[in-house]
């Protein structure tokens, strides 16, 4: 049975203590550090994280896989050269942003830099924007929170679609590029990720569910992990 990994979202940490936050994520247990990034067109009050400035700043202190997780609806070289040279290993950018030539080259420039690629499938972004992308990319992305049953901060109900998109997701990866990895994320916490487990996720971003548990990053993690790997065996073992 394979491990689902634990990618450790930045999306809800103190700033002001990232580097030692990051180091207790991956000691951990954390397989990789997610680093959510905006531009000043998508999530504006997201945009002070996550960009090269951010990796650099943490790459010492994790031997972890970093991936920069975007917003934008721009992403040329630059960008890329710079957050390859910070020390980040994948680039996830919105596959409702990036479609034909602009995300070949996107793909070459990641390749030129030795990192790798994925594609988020956000709101109501369907299946269809990545079948063609789908034998070139490292990671396809599934945001799986909705709009209903919010809270607005940390609890969120499901996209009603999640389960036959996940579905749909592993079906398409399995027989177009069994080496890209299919991942979760959005509001998925210990307590609410069992029926998503079911459709056989290899990567669960998990962000307020670690860092901002009142037992603190460490056990935090523990709980999360012992919750995917129980799920995992109820499914598939």
């Amino acid at each position: 049975m394979k491990k689902i990994k634990i990618a450790s979202g930045l999306a809800h940490v103190d700033y002001g203590h990232l580097a030692d936050i990051v180091k207790e994520a991956s000691d951990a247990g954390a397989d990789y550090i997610h680093s959510d990034a905006a531009d000043m067109h998508d999530l504006k009050n997201m945009q002070l994280m996550g960009g090269h400035q951010v990796i650099e700043g943490i790459r010492p202190f994790t031997d972890k896989p970093i991936e920069c997780h975007i917003y934008t609806r721009e992403c040329d070289r630059l960008f890329i050269e710079k957050i390859a040279a910070a020390g980040a290993n994948m680039l996830i950018i919105p596959a409702e942003h990036f479609i034909g030539s602009e995300l070949a080259y996107i793909v070459h420039y990641c390749r030129e830099f030795n990192m790798k690629i994925g594609l988020t499938l956000g709101f109501y972004t369907p299946l269809s924007f990545v079948e063609e992308a789908i034998y070139d990319i490292d990671r396809l992305h599934v945001i799986v929170h909705g709009l209903d049953e919010t809270d607005g901060a940390d609890n969120w109900g499901w996209r009603k679609s999640v389960v036959d998109l996940l579905h749909r997701s592993r079906k398409l990866i399995d027989e177009k590029n069994p080496t890209c990895e299919l991942s979760i994320d959005g509001g998925i916490r210990h307590d609410n990720l069992d029926k998503l487990i079911e459709c056989d996720p290899d990567v669960v971003v998990l962000s307020s569910a670690i860092f901002k548990d009142a037992d603190g990053i460490t056990k935090a993690t523990i709980k999360c992990r012992k919750a995917i790997d129980d799920a995992q065996k109820k499914y598939f073992g």
